[in-house]
């Protein structure tokens, strides 16, 4: 079968703490002078390795994007998304330029059906020695209605989905701005959990690299339909055009 299968250890996923659910629960991140394995820290962002290492063969890593536990990346001022950014593309390049791992996945968690345990705002990098990088995602799922561009980066909604409703995608040319990477998803995120659906309250950004390009995907979550989950099926919304020009007159671009 043509799929990357890697093995998840539930005996230390059962140990992982979790406050989405039960919000009286303690914070880990909020904990910082009980942190280890500090890797790089930029003020109160901090970049770690995983203390909860559940997929088996794996190196896990977690960028805690601030010190604030209720916040998140819309009531961030420019220059601190910007911050947050660049860290974790710099970073996730100095993981991919080491040698050790065939690819690594950078990817946010925000809310609980976004697969994520931990209310604090943070992403995660996750590097695997062995993985088959052409399997991950398919060009097209990243391009669409162009809303914006700016310095080497385009801003669109798909119009090739890669599971439905509201996906927004960032592209990186080669010297691209990271500036304007971190402007457009500050700008998806926003929309996707204030105007997209009043019901949004997850959402996942996942982001994709391909020769010197760099790509990324607002993905607002919700109850995955069972089209996808059961038979690969994709939807088009008939919206995505007047999407596009909502956050056009929503945001100045």
């Amino acid at each position: 079968m043509n799929l990357n299968l890697v093995k998840f250890n539930t005996d230390i996923g059962r140990t992982k703490p979790e406050n989405l659910v039960h919000a009286e629960a303690a914070c880990p991140f909020c904990d910082v002078e009980h942190l280890t394995d500090i890797i790089e820290t930029d003020d109160d962002i901090i970049f770690l390795r995983n203390k909860y290492n559940v997929i088996e063969g794996a190196d896990q890593f977690v960028l805690i994007e601030g010190c604030e536990c209720k916040s998140d990346m819309p009531a961030y001022s420019k220059e601190k998304m910007r911050r947050v950014i660049r860290m974790g593309v710099r970073q996730w390049k100095n993981l991919l330029a080491s040698g050790k791992y065939a690819e690594v996945l950078f990817f946010k968690n925000y809310g609980l059906m976004s697969g994520g345990t931990i209310r604090h705002p943070h992403m995660q990098l996750v590097g695997f020695p062995k993985l088959n990088s052409d399997l991950l995602f398919d060009e097209a799922e990243l391009r669409g209605i162009v809303i914006a561009e700016r310095d080497g980066v385009e801003f669109n909604i798909s119009n090739c989905p890669r599971v439905g409703f509201g996906e927004l995608n960032v592209v990186v040319e080669a010297g691209g701005s990271l500036d304007a990477l971190a402007d457009f998803l500050q700008v998806g995120v926003d929309y996707a959990t204030k105007h997209f659906n009043k019901k949004i309250t997850s959402y996942n950004i996942f982001f994709y690299r391909r020769a010197e390009k760099i790509f990324a995907k607002v993905m607002p979550r919700y109850a995955t339909s069972p089209y996808f989950v059961g038979y690969n099926i994709h939807f088009l919304p008939n919206n995505i055009e007047r999407i596009a020009k909502e956050i056009q007159e929503l945001y100045p671009l």
